[in-house]
């Protein structure tokens, strides 16, 4: 039992030495074989790199490219014009009305932003008498009257009356005084008017003949904006822009700001009544906010409001007004001239942040413009105030 077990061990074992070699051959070949393709491997990459396209952007197209900067046309328009140019650009000067010879001059000397015709006399506003001057201007020329109805209207005795407002309000629906306002605007521009210092959106419930009384709507906010929107719309849709006024609020004031200095009520009180049709301004379209020479308690400190920075900070912050300010006669009424000389009150109200001066009595233009540009020089007016105000007034004349 012994040999027979003894050989049968002895075979198992070299049957299994056989094995073991042979295995140790097949894992030497595959051995071999994994480091004969790791030696051809680079070369298969090469030929497939030729051949695949990269799925990589080249480095350059990794490089994004900032926006273009944004141009603005107006402040290119702006930065082309002398600084004389520019100031000239904000102010609207009294001409006068008998015929366009001081349009003219005044026009061609200093290309000023535009004319205001008032008086009686109807010469420059008849027989294209206008145009001459309008083509005398190198940019737009805004040509302004008063134009309310009642007692305060331009075109009366050429074009017939027009009730007051607050006859109109009276009188008439809403839809009638678009119709009313219309007609007006269309005989205001073909003669050459571009600018309707109208409507009043004072509320007042004063008499008639006090500063405001039947220029006025109404003395309840809603139905003096419901009006006064009739008759913006009425001059939009004749291509006339309105003046909408006298911000912050005349309707309620104890005085005339043509005769002395005024006072409203308080801020808080006139958030009430004359500042709610103020809330509505994006309702009137493209017009200018015409301040008045009114000291506001709690507002402007003792200061008329076409002086005062508070008041146009008001108009831009809580009102959201971006169009053009303009100030209320800065030449012809008390509340203003008693105080200060015109130069020193046109300088002050641009300043303080209005856009177009306004001197109904003319002349002097010449005077202002030299005190402007020593108010730039010396940094009391600053340059960036100046290109603001010009922005605005280039863009509501869509010069750019």
């Amino acid at each position: 039992m012994r040999r027979t077990g003894g050989r049968g061990a002895g075979t198992s074992a070299l049957l299994a030495f056989v094995a073991l070699g042979a295995l140790v051959a097949g894992s030497f070949a595959v051995v071999t074989s994994v480091r004969g393709d790791r030696t051809a491997q680079p070369a298969a990459l090469s030929t497939a790199s030729s051949t695949v396209p990269s799925t990589a952007p080249p480095p350059s197209s990794t490089t994004v490219e900032p926006p273009p900067p944004v141009v603005d046309p107006c402040a290119e328009k702006i930065a082309a014009l002398p600084l004389r140019a520019r100031l000239a650009q904000l102010l609207v000067i009294g001409v006068d009305p008998r015929g366009p010879a001081d349009a003219l001059a005044v026009v061609r000397n200093e290309q000023v932003g535009g004319i205001f015709i008032g008086g009686d006399d109807v010469g420059l506003l008849s027989a294209g008498a206008l145009a001459p001057v309008h083509a005398a201007a190198a940019l737009p020329l805004t040509v302004a009257v008063d134009d309310e109805g009642g007692r305060v209207q331009r075109l009366d005795a050429l074009d017939g009356s027009m009730p007051s407002a607050r006859r109109m309000a009276a009188d008439l629906s809403p839809d009638q005084v678009r119709a009313v306002a219309e007609e007006r605007g269309r005989a205001l521009r073909e003669r050459g008017v571009t600018t309707d210092l109208a409507p009043v959106l004072d509320t007042s419930g004063q008499p008639d003949r006090t500063v405001i009384g039947d220029r006025s709507f109404s003395p309840d906010p809603d139905t003096a904006l419901g009006y006064a929107l009739a008759f913006a719309e009425g001059l939009h849709n004749a291509g006339v822009t309105p003046v909408v006024k006298h911000f912050p609020g005349h309707g309620n004031t104890t005085g005339d700001s043509h005769l002395g200095a005024v006072t409203s009520p308080p801020l808080d009180a006139l958030r009430d009544t004359d500042l709610v049709p103020y809330r509505h301004l994006p309702r009137f379209g493209d017009v200018v906010v015409m301040l008045g020479h009114i000291d506001v308690p709690g507002l402007t400190g003792g200061v008329p409001a076409t002086l005062s920075p508070e008041a146009y900070a008001l108009l831009r912050g809580e009102f959201g007004f971006t169009g053009p300010a303009m100030t209320d006669d800065l030449g012809a009424m008390r509340a203003v001239t008693d105080r200060v000389g015109l130069p020193d009150a046109v300088t002050q109200a641009l300043a303080a942040g209005a856009d177009i001066a306004l001197w109904s009595s003319g002349g002097r233009v010449g005077e202002v413009l030299d005190h402007l540009e020593g108010a730039v020089a010396s940094g009391f007016l600053p340059p960036a105030r100046v290109d603001e105000a010009a922005h605005r007034v280039l863009s509501a004349k869509q010069v750019c």
